[in-house]
């Protein structure tokens, strides 16, 4: 399947609960369809440095931040391709880059630290984000399941609901089964909204009637907060008890 390339789109989030996604699904019938992915488990390994520059920075909500991900849609094998996916922040417009490998060749790359096997503009973009930040390793694996949707009339409006979003520090491979720990209560689903300009007011109108308000929400950055930091502060605890 051709992939998109090259991102740059508004993402808006929502944090909601079954019912209201249900009223958010009717309401969406008449204009959108699901995608060519439909529903998939998503699997994502994040990098970071050493001492976790890009999550603390992110966690700050600054105008401009930046993230490093390998990202699959299925448990992949050797020769399954995954997405190896560089995205940016500025102003609250959203500018992805992404290219494809096999599961083997980002492994391949990854361990022995060359640069980029593509010789792209994108991959070039991959080899300056790996120089400037020295350190970057697999630091947090986190999946969840997610419904995609894309307009019936053929604008780049689409709509995405995520829940199950797990994360932990353990089996960062797109390999592995999923598992984790909770980052939204069960009861809880989270919705994005992705689109060039602006908001259909149909759209516009349902979140009105059903009170869903926007919100900002990392699932990397949570991730860091619940896991790494809560870590950190156990072992400070001991350290200090000892």
């Amino acid at each position: 399947m051709a992939y998109q390339a090259v991102f740059e789109r508004y993402e808006m989030k929502y944090i909601m609960t079954k019912r209201q996604r249900k009223a958010v699904l009717e309401a969406m019938l008449p204009f959108m369809r699901q995608d060519d992915f439909g529903h998939t488990t998503i699997r994502n390994v994040y990098f970071d440095t050493d001492q976790y520059r890009l999550a603390r920075h992110s966690v700050e909500k600054p105008i401009y931040k930046e993230k490093f991900r390998i990202r699959s849609y299925k448990q992949v094998g050797p020769q399954d391709s995954v997405f190896i996916e560089l995205k940016k922040k500025y102003c609250d417009v959203v500018y992805k880059r992404r290219e494809s490998l096999t599961q083997l060749e980002t492994l391949e790359w990854i361990v022995q630290e060359t640069p980029f096997p593509k010789a792209t503009q994108i991959g070039n973009e991959i080899d300056y984000f790996f120089e400037f930040y020295q350190t970057l390793k697999p630091k947090i694996f986190l999946s969840y399941e997610r419904d995609a949707f894309c307009a019936t009339d053929g604008s780049d409006f689409r709509v995405t609901f995520d829940e199950n979003i797990l994360a932990r520090q353990e089996e960062l491979s797109l390999s592995k089964d999923i598992w984790g720990e909770n980052l939204l209560p069960e009861e809880y689903i989270l919705m994005e909204l992705k689109t060039p300009d602006s908001i259909p007011l149909w759209m516009a109108k349902v979140l009105t009637q059903q009170k869903i308000y926007k919100t900002s929400f990392s699932k990397y950055g949570t991730a860091y907060k619940n896991i790494v930091c809560r870590k950190q502060n156990e072992e400070a605890g001991r350290i200090f008890i000892a």
